[in-house]
């Protein structure tokens, strides 16, 4: 063979393994991005990454370059991942805890919820005599914002707002408000209507919500629980709604409005206000959380896995589809997620049992926070279904939940 030909051959063998590498590179900054830098596990379990035997997991001393510091060393561990044993992905910790007691519910609530200020949920201008206008968007107020204080006095309802601005005369006021967590000042004008004598700012507020979702578990060794598997945001907005007070009372299913790709089913039932389960002390991403007003000698317990522990494959969700009495009904985990950033979308299920199919069309609105069980233990809650397909869905592991109403 001539020396062209040679330089040929290496030239395309260059290129194609080029062209394998890219794939291969690919996947590890896939997996570094998509597994945790964190997992836990149970005082009696091993540390394994389910259905993923292609990663191995090595010691790693906590000092060396390249460790987790961001975490607590205390019964941890931590652990560098590779890639078929050989390529390095990334480090994690793995961190020992004590195995989690939770009694799963599948119990339908009514939620009644008083927001910690009010929600801007709306803005419209107004037509006056100087023209149209909207003092509350010239002042910097967006869609989303929490009023905390109007003239320097707490707002905590709709008819709060409308007191102070038409008391106030036309002059200017201060507005202290919250945007992502954050609180700002700044002032604005009411002004004065055509449509009308009081004065306004252009905004339309909100300050209560309520509806039915499930509990997915109660803590009776702590009095809490846990529901939804994701918060209570507003309708409009779609932000979630600042907590200052709420509760969660008993609700019996007593009407189904089944799901067909494109519109959602939903779950409608009666409040019973004088059956009260909790009060509300948390809304978050991840759930409602709570303290318990009730009580249990022999509550059924079950273990609460893992992340690492949920595998793919047969599992069931304990719902009620009627009356107030969950039922279990079969699923299957289609897929699993560690990815960090999506904490409320650790799973997609899909419906597989028939007669919860026949009468629902599979996840409808209200069986948010139904408990995920697979192999004796909690795994997770439902979360939000598919709207163009009502059989599948998404999932939460039970440990973000529990950890994150323990933060």
């Amino acid at each position: 063979m001539d020396h062209c030909k040679i330089k040929k051959w290496i030239h395309v063998l260059s290129i194609s393994l080029f062209s394998l590498s890219i794939p291969f590179f690919a996947m590890i900054g896939y997996l570094d991005h998509a597994l945790p830098d964190l997992y836990r596990e149970g005082d009696s379990a091993l540390f394994s990454i389910a259905s993923r035997p292609y990663l191995q997991a090595e010691s790693m001393p906590a000092g060396q370059s390249g460790a987790p510091v961001s975490v607590a060393r205390t019964n941890a561990e931590v652990l560098r991942l590779k890639l078929f044993g050989i390529f390095p992905i990334k480090s994690v910790t793995v961190q020992q805890t004590q195995t989690v007691m939770l009694a799963p519910c599948g119990t339908p609530f009514g939620i009644k919820m008083v927001t910690d200020g009010v929600l801007v949920v709306g803005m419209s201008n107004l037509e006056t005599q100087q023209g149209s206008a909207n003092p509350a968007k010239d002042a910097g107020l967006e869609i989303g914002d929490v009023l905390c204080s109007l003239d320097g006095q707490p707002v905590q309802s709709n008819e709060d707002v409308s007191r102070i601005i038409s008391d106030c005369g036309g002059r200017q006021v201060e507005c202290v408000y919250r945007r992502d967590g954050v609180t700002h000042t700044t002032w604005l004008t009411p002004m004065q209507s055509l449509a009308g004598s009081a004065y306004r700012i252009g905004i339309w507020v909100r300050d209560s919500t309520a509806g039915i979702g499930t509990l997915t578990y109660c803590d009776f060794s702590q009095g809490t629980f846990a529901g939804l598997g994701h918060g209570v945001c507003d309708v409009d907005t779609g932000e979630l709604m600042p907590l200052m007070s709420g509760e969660i009372v008993g609700v019996t299913i007593n009407e189904i409005v089944k799901g067909q790709a494109g519109t959602p089913g939903e779950l409608r039932g009666v409040f019973h206000e004088e059956n009260r389960i909790g009060t509300l002390t948390a809304n978050r991403d991840t759930g409602v959380f709570g303290d318990l007003l009730l009580d249990s000698a022999n509550p059924y317990l079950l273990p609460m896995a893992f992340r690492q522990q949920v595998q793919e494959g047969a599992a069931q969700i304990l719902t009620t589809i009627d009356g107030n009495t969950p039922q279990l009904f079969d699923i299957t985990i289609e897929k699993i997620s560690f990815a960090q950033d999506t904490p409320t979308k650790n799973m997609i299920i899909r419906i597989t049992d028939p007669d919860l199919l026949a009468q629902t069309g599979g996840i409808v609105q209200g069986m948010s926070g139904s408990p995920i069980l697979q192999n004796g233990m909690l795994v997770g809650a439902v979360t939000h279904v598919f709207v163009n397909d009502p059989t599948k869905g998404y999932g939460i592991f039970a440990e973000n939940m529990y950890f994150d109403a323990a933060s």
